[in-house]
């Protein structure tokens, strides 16, 4: 019995792995979390997401996530080793007031698509096997598509085209060098920063990811080597 739930279990992982590698991800489990919030609340339940392809964004917003979230996206395997243990010296030290992640593009999206929010070691276990097989099945180009269609934007807000329309009043493939630096800066907390409303501390991340942006390698197009 056990090894058939084994057999099963690694059948069907790899199975949505491979066809979400060519089908759009049009919902993802936090969606329906977050709508289960909104409704436990009282509150109208939204879900603004609209799936479009990479081709149909602008070419500074992976830039931007890039600066932002993993600037070495395109040369790792999924893991970024150093930025690990930057952040793990960071953490250990004595009044560290700023914790650091080390999550990569590549690991948000394995979460996002395929499991639930939370930091049990059973979640992050999954995670390094979904990020792992999404880094063996998929092109970085296909990882970075995923990504920017799928993670959370803002206030039920979900991927490029959605957060350009209602912040931005425009389409994916319009949006600014500065807007897409502005929607990177709100994604760390995007339920906390507006990338519609910046602070003066969203002006600031913005400022130092124009920066970063042109420092990093852009994606190249589907087919081309990423590293």
């Amino acid at each position: 019995m056990l090894k058939w739930m084994v057999v099963a279990f690694f059948g069907t992982t790899i199975l949505s792995v491979v066809a979400l590698r060519f089908v759009p991800v049009y919902f993802t489990p936090l969606m329906f979390i977050r709508m289960a919030q909104q409704h436990e609340r009282g509150e109208d339940m939204k879900l603004r997401h609209r799936w479009v392809p990479l081709s149909e964004m602008s070419p500074n917003l992976p830039l931007a996530v890039m600066a932002s979230e993993d600037q070495r996206f395109l040369s790792h395997h999924g893991f970024d080793f150093r930025a690990i243990e930057n952040a793990a010296k960071n953490n250990m030290k004595r009044g560290s007031k700023r914790k650091l992640g080390a999550s990569t593009i590549s690991q948000q999206t394995a979460k996002n698509v395929f499991l639930w929010p939370g930091r049990t070691w059973v979640r992050k276990g999954l995670e390094a096997y979904f990020t792992a097989l999404i880094e063996l099945m998929w092109s970085k180009q296909r990882i970075m598509e995923v990504y920017l269609n799928s993670i959370e934007m803002g206030d039920g807000i979900y991927g490029a085209d959605a957060v350009a329309e209602h912040h931005f009043g425009c389409r994916a493939s319009e949006l600014t060098r500065g807007q897409c630096a502005l929607i990177a800066a709100s994604l760390p907390n995007p339920l906390k920063y507006d990338s519609s409303q910046p602070t003066r501390y969203m002006n600031k991340r913005k400022r130092r990811i124009l920066r970063e942006m042109n420092h990093v390698k852009p994606l190249p197009p589907e087919g081309e080597d990423a590293d």
